[in-house]
Order: structure tokens, then sequence, then C-alpha cells
């Protein structure tokens, strides 16, 4: 078979994807370009490596068995292609990270350092919901991937990154901001506002409250710590989030961390992997300076 490179790329564009217009509008090229690519790709297989229901595309089984297949190719290569630059002394190629959505706000920080030691890198970054990276680290299509609960069907290696405390928050204005030794029984007959099912703040906190035996009024739940600020800050109810996501300046949010006993909850976050993969060479430079990092943290 002919197969180039440049065709595995734009058909796992598409497998990632879902469309050919988002295919196009992420390679910038031209819906005409992609399609005559993925045809040609499917007349050198000899079988039809996706459909289309409706306005749904979804790939055949062979074309799932070579998204599998083209994934596993280009990663070898990369990883050929960052040994050879190492051996020439030089730390290049293609970063790829899948993070959850609360580590966007520190994991810039992170790779801010780690680019101006290495400015050959390409970062790929993913910013996705705890579901979204878990899909990504079980199919292996990333290097590393960042979160604060590794899933437990999934033999995976976890390294510990960060801390993660969640604090609880209140209106600024709040009756109780600013008292000390606050019972969380004290706070039942408040309205709660709480990450979505799934996501690992809320596995944290409901961990946290059925051990203590407290059923929250729940108001909301949403997959945006934005969102749940604002919500807070405009009297709707409590929440929980990381303290990353609070940031320094909550007062000027229109937000208080209430002092409750048994806050913060404790938890961290993890740089992950699947068990017995092969890391690229740049993939373990940027896991030695983390490990760096975590030290002098």
């Amino acid at each position: 078979m002919q197969i180039t490179f440049r065709q595995l790329r734009t058909f796992l564009a598409l497998a990632e994807r879902g469309s050919i217009t988002a295919v196009a509008q992420a390679l910038h090229v031209t819906q005409p370009t992609v399609s005559m690519q993925l045809k040609e790709l499917s007349a050198t297989v000899g079988m039809p490596l996706y459909e289309i229901t409706g306005r749904r595309l979804q790939l055949t089984d062979a074309g799932h068995a070579l998204a599998a297949t083209a994934q596993a190719m280009l990663h070898e290569w990369e990883k050929f292609e960052q040994s050879m630059a190492a051996q020439r002394g030089l730390t290049a190629g293609r970063l790829r990270l899948a993070v959850v959505s609360t580590a966007k706000y520190f994991t810039p920080r992170l790779l801010g350092e780690f680019c101006r030691m290495h400015p050959e890198v390409e970062i790929s970054l993913e910013v996705l919901n705890r579901d979204g990276v878990v899909r990504r680290l079980r199919d292996n299509i990333d290097d590393l991937y960042i979160m604060s609960k590794p899933p437990a069907d999934i033999d995976a290696v976890a390294h510990a990154l960060l801390p993660n405390p969640l604090v609880l928050i209140a209106p600024v204005d709040h009756a109780r901001a600013g008292q000390r030794g606050i019972a969380l029984d004290d706070l039942r007959q408040e309205r709660f506002l709480l990450r979505e099912r799934g996501s690992g703040t809320r596995m944290y906190t409901d961990a946290h409250f059925a051990a203590h035996g407290f059923v929250p009024r729940v108001r909301l739940e949403m997959g945006s710590n934005e969102a749940l600020k604002q919500a807070v800050a405009g009297g709707l109810g409590l929440s929980i989030i990381s303290r990353h996501a609070l940031g320094p300046a909550a007062a000027d949010q229109g937000l208080a961390e209430l002092n409750v006993a048994g806050f913060p909850i404790h938890s961290q976050w993890y740089t992950v992997h699947l068990q017995g993969k092969r890391l690229s060479p740049l993939a373990s430079a940027f896991m030695h300076y983390l490990a760096r990092f975590t030290a002098q943290a």
C-alpha cells in the first residue's frame, strides 16, 4: 500500500474531530482537499473507512483499525525524530498533553518555563472534562495526561505533581464570611452548586460529604468552574472548587472562602500515562522537568 503520513494525519484528525469541516479548519486546508485525501486513502485500503448517517460521521471497523494503526505509527515516527534530535544535542519535537479543565489554571505556567528551556518544542494541549481525558488516556492518544483522579479501571502510572486543595466558597457578603470554625452541619440549609458528576472535584466532594454524613441541597450542577464562580457571586448558593480555580483574589471576584471544619479537602494533581508506555525523549524530558518543579514546590 502506498500511504503517506499526510493522509494518515488527515485521517487521525477525522477520527478525533468527527467532521470533514473540522479537519479542514484544524489543518488549514480546503474541504475538497481533505475529501480527496480521504477518498484516496479509502481506495488504497480497499474498504470504506467511514460512513455518514444523517449528519453524523462514524468510522467503520476498518476505519477504527486504521486509526489505531496510524496513531501507533505516527507516535513511533515522532519518537524517532525526537531521538535523532536528542543525539544532535537538541530537545525538539511535539509534546502532546491532555489535561482536565481545572488544570488549565496552572498548566500554561508549567509549559511556559519548559518552552523557555527548550525553544524548539511544539505543544499540543487538549483541555477537556475528566471523561474526555480518560477516553484519550484509554486510547493512548497523547504523551501525558494531567488530572486529579486517575481512573481505577485503567492500568496506568500516576506521578504526584501538585497539591489540589478543594475549598468551600460563598458570596463575599455571605453571613458566615469571615467566621472561623464553621461546622459542616451548620450549612445543611444552604443551597449548593456543584461540579458535574464524573469530574474529579465532584468525586472528592461526594466522598467527603458521605464520610461526614452530610447530604447537600443541590440547586445546580455545572461543568465549568467559571460558571460556578459567577453563580456563587450572584448569590445562588455555595460551591466547592479547586483553590487553583479560585485564584489569589477571591474578594475581587465577589467570593469568599469559608472557614469550615474539614476543609480544604485534600486532593492531588497527577501526571498520568499508560502502564508500559515508552515515553518519547521529549515526554521524558518534560517528566524530569516536572520532577524538579515538584521538588521545589
